[in-house]
């Protein structure tokens, strides 16, 4: 098979992939709205659990899913990964039926360690299934197939889970304790029908993959130039900058996202409004994959693409801050935009000329991943302190689209760390 049918087909698959398990990820966002309400959640760090428990999964789990993958191979480690990601799904029966918070968040981190196989399986592949530097066209593909389903799973979920937003909370206000329980019990069911069903189709994604015509590569030896194999992997800056970089990008993208919906009900908005939210965000987010997809690298570098989507970002979120009510709110939505081209910059400009060391250095990226666990939490703990609140709290994105500027327009270039 040729290399251009070879990246066809990966395109075409890994496309159906990406769309799926982004589906699966941009949940998040109403999910936090309603854990809060079935599992009686306060203010502040507590509803922030939930992407907690899914984004720190990549970091305990990345290099170890690495080593599996070396076992597996691309295909059936995909497959895993979907399988894995299944299971964690199905842990949201028996939470839903406890109404338990801790189950809730064990199944996060199932279907996070799940989506770490595959993407530490998927985001090299598709990077050296084809020229290396067409790579971010090639990865805002999958992102606009991502965040389609981000667009489109907030909605869904947002209806199946919060349709009677307008009514519920006051219903809730008015009932005596036995009653308010049978009706928080009521609302929790909700949840088992989505993930039931999500479970199913992961199981057979997996097995279509399985049997899919996705050609088996081996990154290691695509990327290797100049037979170079004798230095460690932290000796390139290109790597650990790049990887520094994208745990703030993850942070601010997993902020943008998921905490928009609290940010709007602090700012007046209804419930049944800021539902939508996440959906809003996630829509920026494929228009600025499209301006990828036809602008690199005909008119403007990878590096060129993440300094500017930076210089946005900083702008954005601090017209979010100085501004008041909807306008506010739609500014941090529209960060989507800011942040499309970040992740498919970073990755190949961290994973240039790493040789043999490709697959530990896709770890890695894997691994900061965890900035989406930690920058969340973070914000929502500033935002619970009355002297910040959930506005001032946005200030912690401007130093990260600073580091993503600069590693955009110099740390990407170094190639040695100087003496």
């Amino acid at each position: 098979m040729s290399r251009s049918t070879h990246t066809t087909a990966a395109v075409f698959v890994l496309g159906a992939l990406f769309f799926l398990f982004g589906f699966v990820t941009w949940l998040n966002g109403p999910l936090i709205g309603y854990l809060k309400i079935i599992c009686e959640l306060k203010d502040g760090a507590e509803p922030f659990y939930v992407t907690f428990a899914f984004y720190i999964a990549y970091f305990f789990t990345a290099l170890p899913m690495s080593a599996v993958l070396r076992r597996t191979g691309m295909k059936r480690g995909m497959m895993y990964g979907l399988f894995t990601m299944a299971l964690g799904a199905m842990l949201f029966v028996p939470a839903a039926q406890m109404r338990s918070y801790g189950v809730f968040l064990l199944g996060l981190f199932v279907i996070g360690t799940g989506l770490s196989l595959l993407q530490t399986a998927s985001n090299p592949y598709i990077t050296v299934v084809g020229p290396i530097e067409s790579a971010a066209a090639r990865i805002s593909i999958m992102g606009i197939c991502n965040k389609l389903a981000g667009v489109i799973a907030p909605l869904v979920l947002g209806f199946l889970l919060l349709g009677d937003a307008d009514t519920l909370q006051m219903d809730l206000s008015t009932l005596g304790p036995d009653a308010y329980d049978a009706r928080l019990d009521e609302v929790a069911s909700r949840v088992i029908m989505p993930y039931g069903a999500m479970a199913a189709i992961l199981v057979g994604l997996g097995l279509m993959v399985l049997f899919s015509p996705l050609p088996e590569l081996d990154p290691e030896i695509e990327a290797t130039p100049d037979g170079e194999v004798t230095r460690g992997v932290l000796s390139y800056p290109n790597l650990v900058l790049g990887v520094l970089a994208l745990f703030l990008y993850v942070g601010v993208e997993v902020m943008a996202g998921d905490t928009i919906g609290l940010f709007g009900e602090a700012q007046g908005m209804p419930l049944a409004e800021t539902r939508h939210l996440t959906s809003y965000t996630l829509a920026c987010m494929v228009l600025g994959y499209m301006i990828g997809i036809v602008g690199i690298p005909r008119w403007f570098s990878q590096s060129t693409a993440l300094a500017a989507s930076a210089v946005l970002g900083v702008v954005l979120t601090i017209a979010a801050i100085l501004f008041d009510g909807a306008p506010s709110v739609y500014s941090i939505a529209l960060l989507g935009l800011a942040n499309a081209l970040v992740w498919p910059a970073i990755w190949p400009l961290a994973i240039a000329g790493l040789g043999p060391h490709t697959k530990t250095g896709s770890a890695m990226l894997i691994m900061a991943i965890a900035g989406g666990a930690v920058l969340p939490l973070l914000y929502g703990r500033l935002a619970g302190l009355p002297a910040i609140g959930y506005q001032q709290a946005y200030w912690i994105m401007v130093p990260a689209y600073l580091f993503m500027l600069w590693y955009g327009m110099k740390g990407a270039r170094m190639t040695r760390w100087k003496a």
